[in-house]
């Protein structure tokens, strides 16, 4: 079909693009050691990154055992995205294998975007500084739409905005969230296990699981051929 779309790759960012982890619970415990709170090991990322830095906050410190009232979080949030922002590229890089497959697939005429929960203009920054945000059409954050995931138009308005049709697009992420975002939407959802999951990511059912960034083309262009 002469006008059909280029198919379309969406990625999450914390824990499939990137690990964000040293930065984001770096951030986290200096609220937290300055409301003298024990801190939170940057091993137990998986229970608390995922659904934005409010839930972030709010989980950390619901473990530090403090509940947060409303007007309180939102001023805490403030402070999150003040020093978060100054802080967003410290210890974060990138998983290994993400630019090779980044390269195979636009070899291969996918255009690349990113769907993710961190607000929009702390994820074009990080991108920016990880040296990769010129190869996504588009950078989708909470705060881009009214909706982000879990809710499928989070995605679906992603891949409108990248230019791509959900029949031939795919999703990458780590955890849950991405997974049953991909599911509302009915796009196809590849996992990675070296995310942030509270649960071994397999057990929530994507339809392919990969270890490596190494194996996402193939598993890609498997899906694909499926599809047609």
């Amino acid at each position: 079909m002469p006008n059909q779309p280029a198919p379309l790759v969406v990625f999450d960012l914390d824990g499939t693009l990137a690990d964000t982890a040293p930065d984001l619970i770096g951030t986290l415990n200096v609220l937290l050691a300055r409301e003298g709170l024990p801190t939170m090991p940057t091993h137990e990322a998986g229970a608390l990154i995922g659904a934005g830095a409010r839930a972030l906050i709010s989980r950390g410190f619901a473990a530090a055992g403090r509940e947060l009232l409303p007007e309180r979080l939102d001023a805490l949030f403030e402070d999150f995205l003040v020093h978060y922002g100054e802080n967003i590229c410290v210890g974060t890089r990138l998983f290994p294998g993400v630019v090779a497959a980044m390269d195979a697939l636009s070899a291969d005429g996918f255009r690349l975007a990113v769907c993710t929960n961190k607000i929009e203009r702390h994820s074009v920054a990080l991108l920016e500084r990880l040296a990769i945000a010129d190869r996504f059409a588009a950078i989708c954050g909470r705060d881009t739409f009214p909706w982000f995931k879990p809710d499928p138009r989070h995605l679906t308005l992603t891949i409108e905005a990248a230019g791509g049709d959900p029949a031939r697009t795919v999703m990458i992420g780590d955890s849950l969230t991405d997974i049953a975002t991909a599911k509302a939407a009915r796009v196809p959802v590849v996992a990675v296990p070296f995310g942030y999951s509270d649960r071994p990511v397999a057990e929530y059912e994507p339809d392919i699981l990969i270890d490596h960034f190494d194996e996402l083309h193939g598993a890609i262009a498997r899906m694909m051929r499926a599809a047609a």
